[in-house]
């Protein structure tokens, strides 16, 4: 009985456990997404703020409440929108204060020279409120420090009542204390946040290719310029054989041994053709070490009837986090060895090239939507690009009044990107667009569409299988 409960106890952390790690990943695939990520901050720093500030109003008589509006309303605009018009803590600092002073001098003025009374006196004033936004907005122009809340600032000076000098001061403190907080975050973390948050930044540095296909060679140079990024980059080049006898061969003759038990001639033939198998894979490895300067190994792996099962017990035995698999397809539909990937936990590209191009300049990377695999496909485009290549990041829409927000979606993918990068937007088909500037760019990447259900792919098929006579390069991307 008692082992019986521990089974079960057991089995109930191990589901909480699994239950736990997908909901953290899906938590930080959707924090990916820049809107998200910034509705977060939202939520976290502006309650956190107003509350310092009436900690503050609370402690020292000098803060005034009548601040709170404004600056809640200032500070949602800070941190919603970093990169936007009104995100520039000059502005807010001083547009915040400049219209406080405004207001104050309009009090005052029209106290002193129209009707001869205290300041204090004139309470809600229809011609000091319009001459308070008219001083404002004539300051701030001048001055470049237009911004809406300003105007808030000018306003409730009036009802300050003899503490309108203390509550310019107050704007002044409490706008700069939510100055710095902002910049801090903003630039050691928005700015940051694809080391932090993206995935394929922090991972995907040892890659494992599969010798497969025509262009084996072709596919194996390119996951090693994606693996030479960084500085932990290494490649396994992996040679999948169906005999046991013929795997112990090759992987002898590459240890520089050789197999004993070869005497008889079919047995020899068998080291025969590993001897050159192995020589080939270690002549590919040097040419990879030469050339693009990353650590290459040479892996021998036995068949067990699955290909792609295969190929991802490898990976997950020589502790690869990146696949890069020829493309295969079969009547126009993937290959089982393919889809047994896409159907991983493992991230892979599937790459297709002519056989001939060894270097990927030019790259275009059509997306749909933020998501993860949008950044990875990003991210493995600079890769390649590197300082003196080019990334396009391009968008189909149906109607126009999807440009704005599609735009505004490619250039928060496109802020975290080092390489040279535009951002394109085109009211056609994702197949027209493909087909008519494909021969302006050296590689396409596409997703690979995992997230969609068999519905959704009946509906419209994958990009991947509509566009495959494109005249270059492309690589399908999959996120596990």
């Amino acid at each position: 009985m008692l082992r019986e409960l521990r089974r079960r106890l057991a089995a109930a952390r191990r589901r909480a456990y699994r239950f736990e790690r997908r909901e953290a990943r899906e938590f930080r695939r959707w924090i990916e997404t820049t809107s998200n990520l910034t509705r977060v901050s939202v939520l976290l720093f502006v309650p956190l703020l107003v509350g310092l500030v009436t900690l503050l109003a609370n402690s020292v008589d000098l803060v005034s409440f009548l601040l709170f509006p404004p600056l809640a309303s200032g500070t949602y605009t800070l941190f919603s929108d970093p990169e936007g018009r009104y995100s520039d803590p000059r502005k807010f600092v001083g547009g915040m204060t400049v219209g406080a002073l405004c207001g104050w001098a309009a009090v005052a003025g029209t106290a002193t020279y129209v009707y001869r009374v205290p300041p204090e006196a004139m309470g809600a004033h229809a011609g000091a409120a319009a001459l308070g936004v008219l001083l404002t907005g004539v300051a701030t122009w001048a001055l470049n420090l237009e911004l809406p809340t300003a105007y808030s600032t000018a306003l409730l000076v009036l009802i300050t009542g003899t503490a309108q000098l203390a509550y310019v001061v107050s704007v002044a403190l409490s706008t700069s204390l939510v100055a710095i907080v902002f910049v801090v975050w903003r630039n050691e973390f928005y700015e940051e946040r694809a080391r932090y948050l993206y995935q394929t930044t922090k991972a995907d540095d040892h890659v494992i290719v599969p010798m497969r296909g025509e262009h084996a060679n072709q596919t194996a140079m390119f996951g090693a310029r994606i693996a030479a990024a960084h500085d932990a980059g290494k490649v396994v080049l992996l040679d999948v054989v169906a005999d046991e006898d013929v795997a112990a061969a090759e992987r002898a003759s590459i240890d520089g041994e050789r197999a004993d038990y070869i005497d008889e001639p079919e047995s020899a033939a068998e080291e025969q053709a590993a001897d050159a198998a192995a020589r080939e894979l270690e002549q590919q490895a040097s040419r990879i070490e030469t050339r693009v300067g990353v650590p290459c190994d040479v892996v021998v792996a036995v068949a067990d009837g699955d290909p792609s099962r295969t190929v991802l017990r490898a990976a997950d035995e020589t502790n690869s986090d990146l696949v890069v698999a020829p493309f295969e397809t079969e009547r126009g539909s993937l290959t089982p060895f393919v889809r047994g990937l896409f159907g991983s936990d493992t991230d892979v590209v599937a790459f297709r090239g002519d056989g001939e191009r060894t270097r990927w300049k030019r790259i275009m990377v059509p997306v749909r939507s933020a998501s993860d695999t949008a950044h990875a496909m990003l991210d493995y485009a600079q890769r390649l690009a590197g300082k003196t290549g080019s990334v396009s990041a391009c968008s189909c829409i149906d109607a126009e009044r999807d440009r704005r927000t599609t735009e505004s979606m490619l250039a928060n993918l496109t802020e975290t990107v080092d390489s040279r990068c535009e951002t394109r937007v085109s009211r056609s088909d994702v197949e027209e667009f493909l087909r008519r500037n494909d021969s302006h760019y050296d590689l396409v990447f596409l997703g690979a569409s995992t997230d969609r259900s068999r519905a959704s792919k009946f509906v419209s098929r994958p990009t991947y299988e509509r566009v495959q006579d494109i005249e270059t390069d492309f690589a399908v991307v999959h996120m596990g």
